[in-house]
């Protein structure tokens, strides 16, 4: 049985990403036209491939994601745990590419 994907619209596509993420592991994988994003953790991989074809106007050939579990830690005597985070790697078509320099917030 094959789903229907909805499409999204534009204030959805700028919620779902949330900023790219600006490593030295990911700056190297954009020569390899691969690009990571931290994404809201409840969307799914054609949401996110939606937003960012209509955010960058690109072709998206793949989507790999991961959720990230929060870290645990102490402050001042109070024990606690970070957010889990998602973050997607994007990869794009043969020609496409994103300026990494833009800002999404």
């Amino acid at each position: 049985m094959k789903y229907k994907n909805k499409t999204i619209s534009s204030e959805r596509a700028f919620t779902i990403i949330k900023s790219p993420i600006t490593t030295e592991k990911s700056t190297n994988l954009q020569q390899y036209n691969q690009y990571s994003f931290v994404v809201d953790k409840n969307s799914t991989s054609s949401e996110v491939k939606q937003a960012i074809e209509k955010i960058f106007k690109v072709k998206v050939t793949k989507i790999n994601t991961s959720i990230l579990r929060g870290k645990a830690k102490s402050f001042k005597g109070t024990f606690g745990y970070r957010k889990d985070t998602k973050k997607a790697i994007v990869t794009l078509s043969e020609g496409n590419t994103i300026d990494s320099s833009l800002e999404i917030k």
